[in-house]
């Protein structure tokens, strides 16, 4: 994709920048991490791809890495998450490249994920695995600058674990589902889940099925 960005609406980016705002008055330990960030600038240089959702809340976090120092690209683990005013917002106001539209489709999705992985990125952020699986699938070339990755979700363990098991994992994922606050907190409570569905205890559901890896 030869495009920089790739995204619903630029004239949704004010809209998207208010709520941006709003959200980050409720995240006061990511502003003490900008803050330090923006002194420090532990990540200056390094090349960062994140495939999650694109949400006030993570459109806070690209902000935060990009403050210190990374050259970020985001695109969306869920299209059916997608808010289109921060992926807007992130291009126009931040200048980080987004690829993501709220509905996209399937094959719209892969095109972005080869979008982040055209950046070469150095570290990945995922929620589902799809950018360890695209570097280990389609671009191995990355393989020798990969500094790691991060995984959000249940999900994108499993697939990792099997990776692992057959071998082919070849740098380190930190697994961001296993500590105690993601996994005993936001999964059981977290994002899409319905106050009904968290009372009858009905596990939420992934947006697609996936293959093992």
């Amino acid at each position: 994709m030869s495009k920089q960005y790739d995204v619903k609406d630029l004239s949704l980016a004010e809209q998207g920048r208010k709520r941006m705002e709003w959200a980050e008055q409720e995240m006061p330990v990511l502003r003490l991490i900008r803050e330090r960030f923006e002194k420090e600038q532990p990540l200056r240089g390094v090349r960062l791809s994140a495939c999650l959702h694109v949400t006030t809340e993570t459109g806070n976090l690209a902000k935060v890495l990009a403050a210190g120092g990374a050259d970020v690209v985001l695109c969306a683990s869920n299209p059916l998450s997608t808010q289109d005013d921060v992926a807007a917002s992130l291009v126009h106001h931040e200048e980080i490249p987004v690829y993501a539209i709220k509905g996209e489709s399937n094959e719209l999705y892969y095109e972005h994920i080869k979008a982040a992985l055209d950046h070469n990125p150095q570290i990945t952020m995922d929620d589902g695995a799809d950018l360890v699986s695209g570097v280990l699938k389609d671009r191995p070339d990355l393989l020798e600058t990969m500094y790691g990755s991060t995984e959000e979700t249940t999900t994108g363990v499993i697939r990792l674990r099997a990776m692992a098991a057959e071998g082919v994992l070849t740098f380190p994922v930190i697994a961001v589902n296993d500590s105690d606050t993601k996994h005993l907190f936001d999964n059981r409570y977290g994002t899409g889940q319905s106050t009904i569905d968290v009372l009858s205890g009905r596990p939420m559901c992934c947006w697609r099925a996936r293959r093992l890896w």
